[in-house]
């Protein structure tokens, strides 16, 4: 790894840029640039050329995951300021070869052959069909976050206000700017899911709008009038889902004069029609056992479901399985006003920073170690746990499971208090830690609400910290410097 023997002033992006282009092969073997809270994500014509041990000895990078793209932590402060930076230096410099580590000279021909062949091996280890399933979940939820973030926040500022009796002429605005996106956050969602399962994303928006319509309410289904918002985000889904898959077949045998007129009117009609009369039905249904379910299981295993749910989430999110959890918590937020489940997952942060610190308390002479975990600290504690997670204790090994069982006694924590006192929630999705106070909201209000998930951040800290202290070391062990940052994530995960 690299020298990190005192803390030193961070690298610039342009120079960590600079440095990491030709040890991915250069600008002639990067095909795709893109980032996330985190990561930069490099799509590579030759993963061959890329070499892995210099890039995770960069001053800057905290780590390495494999995944459909060649991902390198940065970590939150950095990424968008390295995205920028590299991606300035590809344009500039693309079609410069760097050529190979023989000395040798990849032609056109060999360097897209080997580049195929690595793509579709990568595309084979992670195309198992649950996986793309939930990768098209992803798709189709992660970029709404955004925007429930910001109209929860706003939600949580107008419920103060209200309480407080204070600047009550602004409320009814501040209600209408917050609310106006959840209540046709149906339509997004449907124009989301047409386009990820190939149809057109208007369509799929207007079939998901039917949901909210008021009208519906004069719709009888088997004596039964439907209600405005029935099925919610779910019906949605499978409404849009439904539209694309009508869309494809029609436009398949329908003449290319008669395309534009009766594809798009053959598919609302059809999916429109099963939309009324069946799924919002079906999906209001589902909803509401999925709303029941999660109120059953912490009213009645509170804190057995914390202890399971907080010590687990970091596996899943490193596997990716976690994704499957989005619509779940957007459904109760259609439902409830918030997701009673992300204060608990939030947990698992909580021990991640309590392993965190023990590490930095434990190996007090590992300048190199400690100076890691203080460049990665303050943005595990606003809820991105990605630079502390790769950069600290997976490559150490025990920490990292002592920090899942920090999460799991300040989830056991919050359920707890959910069975014996007040529920708490999350009017987004989105952020955690510290990040999430802002969206906190429960059965007895904001105040018992933000003081139950403070006290489970402060439990998840200590237990983090106590754990890895007395089992997250061999005894007698020294753990060098250059364990940190060289483990390799098992699959993907979000950031």
């Amino acid at each position: 790894m690299s020298d990190r023997s005192g803390p030193g002033p961070a690298p610039r992006p342009e120079d960590t840029a600079r440095a990491l282009l030709p040890l991915v092969g250069g600008a002639a073997n990067v095909t795709s640039i893109a980032n996330c809270i985190s990561r930069l994500r490099l799509g590579l014509a030759d993963r061959s050329r890329v070499r892995d041990a210099d890039v995770r000895a960069l001053p800057g990078v905290l780590g390495v995951v494999e995944d459909d793209t060649y991902q390198v932590v940065v970590g939150p402060r950095a990424v968008n300021a390295v995205a920028e930076a590299f991606g300035r230096l590809v344009e500039e410099e693309g079609g410069a070869d760097e050529g190979r580590q023989d000395g040798g000279t990849d032609t056109a021909e060999e360097l897209a052959e080997r580049g195929a062949a690595i793509r579709a091996a990568n595309k084979r280890r992670n195309a198992t069909p649950f996986k793309l399933f939930l990768r098209r979940i992803a798709n189709i939820f992660v970029p709404l976050i955004p925007a429930l973030i910001a109209c929860g926040i706003i939600a949580g500022v107008t419920g103060l206000l209200r309480n407080l009796g204070w600047l009550e002429g602004a409320v009814p605005a501040l209600t209408a700017i917050s609310s106006g996106f959840m209540s046709l956050i149906t339509v997004f969602v449907g124009m989301n899911a047409a386009k990820e399962f190939g149809g057109t994303p208007v369509l799929g928006g207007a079939v998901a709008a039917i949901i909210p319509f008021a009208g519906v309410a004069d719709v009888q289904v088997f004596g039964t009038a439907l209600s405005p918002g029935q099925g919610g985000v779910l019906g949605a889904l499978g409404a849009a889902v439904l539209c694309a898959f009508v869309e494809r077949r029609v436009r398949r045998h329908m003449p290319g004069t008669l395309d534009v007129l009766l594809t798009p009117t053959i598919a609302v009609l059809v999916a429109g029609l099963a939309t009324v009369f069946g799924l919002m039905l079906a999906a209001g249904a589902l909803s509401e056992a999925i709303g029941a379910g999660a109120d059953w299981l912490l009213g009645t295993a509170g804190a057995f479901a914390g202890l399971v749910l907080g010590g687990l989430f970091l596996p899943l999110v490193m596997l990716g399985l976690h994704q499957a959890l989005i619509p779940i918590h957007t459904t109760l937020i259609d439902l409830e006003g918030y997701t009673t489940l992300l204060p608990i997952l939030s947990m698992a942060g909580a021990g991640q920073v309590g392993a965190a610190l023990a590490v930095y308390r434990r190996l007090k002479h590992d300048e190199g170690i400690r100076a890691t975990v203080r460049s990665a600290l303050p943005a595990g504690l606003l809820g991105v746990g990605e630079p502390l997670i790769y950069g600290v204790t997976l490559p150490l090994g025990r920490p990292f499971i002592t920090a899942c069982a920090g999460g799991a006694v300040g989830g056991a924590f919050v359920g707890l208090m959910g069975q014996l006192w007040a529920t708490t929630g999350s009017t987004a999705i989105g952020p955690s830690g510290w990040a999430l106070f802002p969206l906190v909201q429960g059965s007895a209000g904001i105040g018992p609400a933000v003081a139950v998930y403070g006290g489970g951040l402060l439990v998840g800290y200590a237990a983090g910290f106590v754990l890895t202290l007395l089992f997250g070391f061999p005894k007698g062990a020294a753990v060098p410097a250059e364990a940190v940052g060289e483990a390799v994530a098992p699959g993907p995960t979000p950031g």
